[in-house]
């Protein structure tokens, strides 16, 4: 499917690519070196080390397969174009500096030149490189601890995927056929049957969600509505008091909640065109993305044409955020984390929605959070006797209300299928999912009475694994085991 790993905007500004800024100027004396034959380039152990970047921190990494910058987890590849100077994944040159003593000493990118902290990197980043410590027995398959979470554990041997299954997808994970997935949790069969964490990670370490964080929004979104806040199809941007906006359209004064949560605003907003002004890239470098995007033209009538726009959820999170009086975080966490039993102190999220926010509006969980999120929406807003949600908003945002890249599309999830092989022929297997950048992933099938959660860092590759191993190892086994021979699901209407 086109949008097994979104390819988002957000990255930009994680990669070394994010803006045209000036260069910043260096107190200390630095030069490019002289580039030396091809055959005798500095080792790549030279870059290695801890920089600063863009307010925060960048650490180079040389395991045995490159270079790559490593921001908050991402691992980005650095393309070697001569002897100190690189190309990211943007196609910008990265530069490496170094002073009178030939030492490295700063990065330069076309968002400006940083200064190199130390020649050390963290043994996370470290970690990040191999799916397991150096050294680590062999594999061999637990039950998922009981943690009491609500979360129901169980032997993978008695469930439909079974052992052989489960240690085909590890396996995969270690020999990095499947490439830096960092977790996997499939619960099958009303319980958890197997979790595994990766490349330094563990169930109690909050992973970006990247544009998974979407879903979330929409329920944010539902709760308010359930709770009487807001409409979902009253106009919305007289609720967000700006005196003026620029381009009045009448059609812009139509735009409602429902609108923005199956991304068919109408307004000049579309992260995949470079022609938009309302795009990612455009956006995260302003100082106001509600200003930015309330200003925005008119391009199609609200409710006819869907485009991937992040700028909608955003409006939507600052809609409940005015109406409600609370910031969208405190908001889901007494009307949506709480209930489920997730702490406040368990996940991460900013909200600021201006230049200031470098994780871009982004939350992070731990995998069983996520998975507790799923669980809910399996099963239809409830989490045990508690209606969470309303079921017929859950229902309707696994519908497919609009299209959106090619894929059906409902209050912020997609409504894909994936193609599997079985010896009867292809077969589709329609599911509900929730989708990032990198490999974040959480599916739920019904008809296979499975949820799948994976995390990962393979960003802006377009080839994240989950879409794989869900296709190749997971889909296949549970069609086996039930013994089922057609298409799974259907598109929901």
């Amino acid at each position: 499917m086109r949008h097994s790993t979104l390819a988002k905007a957000i990255i930009l500004a994680l990669v070394l690519a994010s803006c045209n800024t000036a260069v910043v100027a260096q107190a200390q004396p630095t030069t490019v070196a002289a580039q030396p034959p091809a055959s005798k380039l500095p080792p790549l152990t030279e870059f290695v080390g801890t920089y600063t970047y863009q307010g925060g921190i960048m650490e180079i990494a040389a395991p045995p397969d490159g270079l790559y910058a490593v921001i908050d987890g991402g691992k980005y590849p650095l393309r070697r174009k001569s002897a100190d100077v690189f190309i990211n994944g943007g196609g910008a040159d990265v530069i490496f500096h170094r002073g009178a003593d030939g030492v490295v000493n700063s990065v330069e990118d076309n968002s400006g030149r940083y200064p190199r902290l130390s020649p050390r990197i963290t043994a996370l980043t470290e970690a990040g490189f191999r799916p397991r410590p150096a050294g680590s027995p062999p594999y061999r398959y637990k039950v998922p601890r009981n943690l009491r979470d609500g979360i129901s554990v169980g032997d993978v041997a008695k469930s439909a995927l079974g052992t052989e299954a489960a240690n085909r997808i590890v396996a995969g994970v270690l020999d990095k056929t499947w490439p830096d997935v960092d977790g996997v949790l499939i619960f099958q069969g009303g319980k958890l049957v197997l979790e595994e964490y990766f490349y330094g990670y563990d169930r109690n370490t909050p992973h970006q969600m990247r544009s998974a964080t979407k879903s979330v929004v929409g329920a944010v979104v539902g709760a308010a509505v359930a709770n009487g806040a807001i409409s979902l199809d009253e106009p919305v941007l007289p609720r967000l008091g700006y005196a003026d906006i620029a381009n009045p359209d009448p059609r812009k004064s139509a735009i409602t909640l429902r609108h923005l949560l199956t991304l068919q605003s109408g307004l000049d907003c579309n992260d995949y065109s470079a022609s938009s002004a309302g795009s990612e890239s455009k956006l995260y470098p302003t100082a106001d993305w509600i200003r930015v995007m309330v200003d925005l033209k008119m391009v199609e009538a609200p409710g006819t044409v869907g485009h991937y726009c992040t700028g909608a959820t955003f409006l939507a999170g600052r809609i409940v955020e005015k109406v409600t009086g609370r910031t969208l975080p405190d908001y889901a966490q007494e009307h949506l984390f709480g209930p489920l039993g997730i702490r406040r102190t368990d996940w991460v999220w900013n909200h600021d929605l201006t230049n200031a926010d470098k994780t871009f509006g982004m939350m992070s969980m731990r995998p069983r959070d996520m998975l507790k999120f799923g669980m809910l929406y399996a099963n239809e807003g409830r989490w045990g006797k508690a209606q969470v949600l309303p079921a017929a908003w859950v229902k309707e945002s696994l519908s497919s209300l609009s299209t959106v890249e090619n894929t059906a599309y409902g209050y912020l999830w997609w409504r894909m299928w994936l193609r599997v092989e079985t010896p009867d022929g292809p077969r589709r297997v329609y599911m509900s999912a929730a989708q990032g950048n990198g490999g974040q992933k959480i599916y739920i099938v019904p008809e296979l009475d499975l949820i799948a959660v994976f995390t990962g860092s393979r960003y802006n590759t377009g080839a994240a694994p989950p879409n794989k191993i869900m296709a190749g190892v997971v889909l296949p086994a549970l069609l086996k085991a039930r013994g089922i021979k057609g298409n799974v699901g259907a598109p929901v209407r």
